[in-house]
């Protein structure tokens, strides 16, 4: 069958991939001119199966309480005169429970693996490079009350088959000894080593460039404008030309929307209405001056919540979330003080080892659910799918949600235990990645 995919992200080509992989033939639509300039372009780079806890936990509304008025705060929520964001808001206290926050860890655990199996088996077949490190991920502690309530994460997670080891002052240290001139201030960490790092916009450019190869059709530079429906099903996208301004309608059998934070304002003209709201975050990068004197293992910074992961000669610090609608800007007041935030907290962390003088910024929306759990499976109208909602495990997610996805609509079923949205699925079988040829030979 021929599908049209909206979006080229890493969601949008991960699914893209798999959908080639399983026979069909695919379009691409993004109004970007190449993979991956958005949301996917400059994340915190880490692959974090085992950090994948949700925001609502039943100490978030204390503190996001206290966080409101604090422009540096780690979560920043900005009251608009929005439904939407109102409906994310209350959705999100109902999941600040104990109950909740487990059975939602539940399910972020078990696409987080298959997505990781999934993402292992796809850079076997093909030989991706993009400055992956297999290194894992130290969360290390600045106070002892944060080190404490981080072990008790730790214990929680290790319910779920994660291994999250926690870590000493001394132990934190030799896993990452570039971050000795901070030692002093480090109470402990917790560390796990199955987890990695790696460009997020190198490796979906390069994945987008063997779909194509593969016979996928690529139309960038073209923005979605409307889908039509007839007959309880999609008739086709209506797209534009971003230059020429060319109104054409694109059919397919089936249609996948994958554009992030855009899918739900897009669907809602359907009558969809799926409960994605926009969290802003932003990101540094940065050139090395001393690349002997830098970290190698990907870090979270607790205290500021922040990821640092190493790319080759550069090193990216990302983090923050800002609920304050579509906003993309790094000119307002806001927006300079979160970003030179990250470089300053780096410098503190280490002194004179990256060039602060000229950091690239970069911002994104996040495409969040209240329960961190994203939308993967049919919607009510029969042959349009949802592949949207990741929040910021985008890149930790994207390979299993894509296959994911892919096998749903070849009638599989996938081989994890997550609430896939549609109708009855087909029976569970076992999850066994299948050797093919190289994708580089063909």
């Amino acid at each position: 069958m021929h599908v049209i995919v909206l979006g080229a992200g890493i969601i949008g080509i991960s699914t893209a991939w798999h959908l080639l992989q399983q026979g069909h033939d695919v379009t691409v639509v993004d109004r970007q001119p190449d993979a991956a300039l958005e949301t996917s372009f400059a994340n915190g780079a880490q692959i974090s199966v085992s950090f994948c806890e949700p925001w609502a936990n039943a100490g978030a509304p204390w503190k996001v309480a206290k966080w409101l008025l604090r422009d540096d705060s780690p979560l920043l929520f900005r009251p608009k005169l929005d439904p939407h964001q109102w409906r994310w808001g209350l959705s999100f206290l109902g999941q600040c429970n104990d109950a909740a926050f487990e059975r939602n860890v539940r399910q972020l655990v078990a696409l987080g693996r298959y997505s990781h199996e999934s993402l292992k088996a796809l850079v076997a077949d093909t030989g991706i490079e993009y400055q992956r490190l297999e290194r894992g991920i130290l969360h290390f502690f600045s106070s002892a009350a944060d080190f404490e309530a981080g072990a008790q994460g730790a214990e929680l997670m290790r319910r779920y088959g994660v291994d999250r080891r926690v870590l000493g002052r001394d132990e934190v240290l030799a896993v990452e000894p570039a971050l000795r001139a901070f030692g002093p201030n480090i109470h402990g960490g917790t560390f796990t080593p199955s987890d990695e790092s790696g460009d997020a916009q190198v490796f979906t450019q390069k994945l987008a460039a063997l779909c194509r190869q593969r016979g996928a059709t690529f139309l960038y530079e073209t923005a979605v404008d409307g889908i039509d429906q007839a007959g309880g099903h999609i008739s086709g996208v209506r797209v534009r030309d971003v230059h020429t301004g060319l109104v054409r309608t694109l059919v397919g059998d089936q249609y996948v929307a994958a554009m992030g934070s855009y899918t739900a304002p897009l669907l809602r003209r359907l009558g969809l209405w799926l409960n994605i709201y926009p969290a802003k975050g932003y990101s540094a990068t940065m050139k090395l001056k001393r690349p002997g004197d830098a970290s190698v293992v990907s870090l979270l910074d607790d205290t500021r919540k922040i990821a640092i992961s190493r790319l080759g000669d550069t090193i990216r610090i990302a983090g923050t979330a800002e609920l304050a609608g579509y906003d993309t800007g790094l000119d307002g007041a806001t927006a300079r003080r979160r970003c030179q935030a990250l470089v300053d907290r780096y410098e503190a962390l280490f002194p004179g080892v990256a060039d602060t003088s000229e950091p690239n910024f970069w911002t994104g929306l996040r495409p969040s659910t209240p329960t961190n759990i994203p939308y993967i499976g049919r919607s009510r109208i029969g042959n349009l799918w949802l592949n949207a909602g990741h929040g910021t495990l985008g890149w930790t997610h994207g390979a299993g949600s894509g296959q994911a996805l892919a096998e749903l609509m070849s009638g599989l079923r996938p081989a994890l235990s997550f609430g896939f949205c549609g109708e009855a699925l087909p029976a569970a079988r076992p999850f066994v990645p299948v050797a093919r040829p190289s994708a580089q030979q063909s």
